[in-house]
């Protein structure tokens, strides 16, 4: 089995210079008062933060809404608990005997907060850059799949997706409306499903954010997507 410090080397790119850092993030509070706890606070912020700056320069596109999910999924405890697993952290946790006893080092609970931990302590060790460098490749391996998480698909994306399903030719989106000052404008968008007779209006500060609500509306229309 890989040592603590081997183990940050090879599954984070990370080695550390404050061997006692590493410690006290890999111990749970159920084995030790020099525990995890106050350090997976600083992980939590360094992560959070990372997946924002990752997600922003991935997709250029999205929009607030969208960042935020994303981000949302990279950092959710599910998603670090997974990402822990992977990595092999439950070995490397020095646990109390009760938890030991009840698989304590396979929770995901426990697994999502130690991970955050060591994050913290590579802050702590080194410094915000090394700590974003290793909370970036822990993420990286999931950034191509996460516009295939559910619910994170905009609603153009999901109703060009149901209209190709259903063998239907793509929507026409239009600018129906512009107002306000160049650099406070204020758009209004119409989507149409010529072939269903459907169409949907929505507004927004651009011309995205508009069709992207014209087109949220014409799902809510679609048999059996929606309320008509």
């Amino acid at each position: 089995m890989l040592t603590p410090a081997d183990w940050t080397a090879q599954r984070l790119g990370y080695s550390f210079r404050d061997p006692a850092l590493l410690e006290a993030a890999l111990t749970h509070r159920s084995a030790g008062r020099a525990n995890y706890e106050r350090l997976e606070f600083l992980g939590d912020a360094v992560l959070a933060l990372a997946a924002a700056e990752l997600c922003f320069a991935s997709y250029p596109q999205a929009d607030e809404g969208e960042l935020s999910r994303y981000r949302a999924s990279l950092v959710s405890g599910s998603s670090l608990a997974e990402l822990a697993a992977e990595l092999g952290i439950g070995l490397q946790l020095r646990l109390g005997g009760g938890e030991l006893k009840s698989g304590g080092h396979r929770r995901n609970s426990i697994l999502a907060d130690a991970i955050e931990a060591v994050i913290g302590a590579i802050y702590l060790d080194a410094g915000f850059e090394a700590a974003r460098a290793a909370a970036l490749r822990l993420f990286e391996p999931r950034l191509q799949s996460l516009a295939e998480v559910a619910g994170v698909k905009d609603p153009k994306t999901r109703l060009q997706e149901e209209l190709q399903s259903r063998g239907l030719p793509l929507p026409v989106y239009a600018i129906d409306a512009v107002s306000g000052e160049p650099h406070e404008q204020w758009f209004v968008a119409s989507c149409e499903v010529r072939p269903l007779g459907l169409r949907g209006q929505g507004e927004g500060s651009n011309r995205r954010r508009a069709e992207q609500a014209a087109a949220e509306h014409v799902l809510q229309k679609l048999p059996g997507e929606g309320p008509s």
